[in-house]
């Protein structure tokens, strides 16, 4: 049996290919080792670099005299039948709208909120109950701009229609409320700025820039309504006090804490 032993040449190129090869598996997995920690990497460095944020509530508050009076005034007639129930009513309308004309209120400041026409019910002595009339009514909103003759023109209305209607009450008001809004918007944001800067104070930061900022719906509370006032038919003017108008606005606010 004889044994071939491979040449000296042939065992030189067989070495250099192990070599080649070892190389470039190498060369592979080196690249795929070295990617792992630099995605680690990145991934840490994105959480750290969130900055955090507070939320915070601002409240404010801004109050003026009121320069409008708001009535709110009614008319009412019964008679046997419907027709004649409006009839009434529609005189003692008029009557009202004449003489507040007459007080120097334009029309665009009258209203009429309502009208009503409605059954009267008298129950006899067995327990039944059938119409015996009708009663009739209208209500109107009045805007008195010059608030020094409020009472006047609630005298002079009352005078007017008697005892056919009736004075429901009156509100006061400012007849442009952007001023007064704007104020309390204004409180509002240096309350919410003030509150973040706490925040971030106490909690060993420095305020960063604001983040985003909502206003909520402005609200005001109790517009210097007053209740129905006993007036008489020979007093020619009536007392009031017309007290302030305020205006409250909330604002929401997110700050960045550096």
């Amino acid at each position: 049996m004889t044994i071939r032993r491979p040449s000296a040449a042939r065992t030189a190129r067989l070495l250099a290919a192990t070599a080649v090869l070892g190389g470039l598996l190498a060369g592979t997995a080196a690249p795929a080792l070295a990617s792992a920690p630099g995605r680690t990497t990145l991934r840490t460095s994105a959480r750290e670099t969130t900055p955090a944020t507070v939320t915070v509530t601002g409240n404010g508050r801004a109050s003026a005299a009121p320069d409008l009076a708001i009535l709110s005034v009614g008319v009412e007639a019964t008679r046997p039948t419907a027709k004649e129930a409006m009839a009434a009513q529609s005189t003692a309308a008029e009557a009202v709208l004449d003489v507040l004309h007459r007080q120097g209120i334009a029309d665009r400041d009258i209203r009429t909120d309502s009208l009503s026409l409605a059954p009267v019910y008298t129950q006899n002595k067995d327990g039944d109950s059938k119409v015996t009339g009708y009663q009739a009514g209208q209500s109107f909103s009045v805007k008195v701009r010059d608030l020094g003759r409020t009472g006047q023109v609630i005298g002079a209305v009352n005078d007017a229609k008697k005892d056919a209607g009736r004075i429901n009450g009156v509100v006061f008001d400012v007849a442009d409320p952007s001023a007064l809004r704007a104020k309390a918007r204004e409180a509002a944001y240096q309350d919410a700025y003030d509150k973040a800067a706490q925040h971030a104070q106490l909690s060993g930061h420095r305020l960063g820039r604001l983040v985003s900022l909502s206003e909520g719906e402005s609200v005001r509370p109790g517009p210097g309504a007053g209740a129905a006032p006993e007036v008489s038919a020979d007093e020619p003017t009536v007392p009031l006090a017309p007290g302030e108008i305020e205006e409250q606005v909330t604002v929401s606010a997110v700050y960045e804490l550096i």
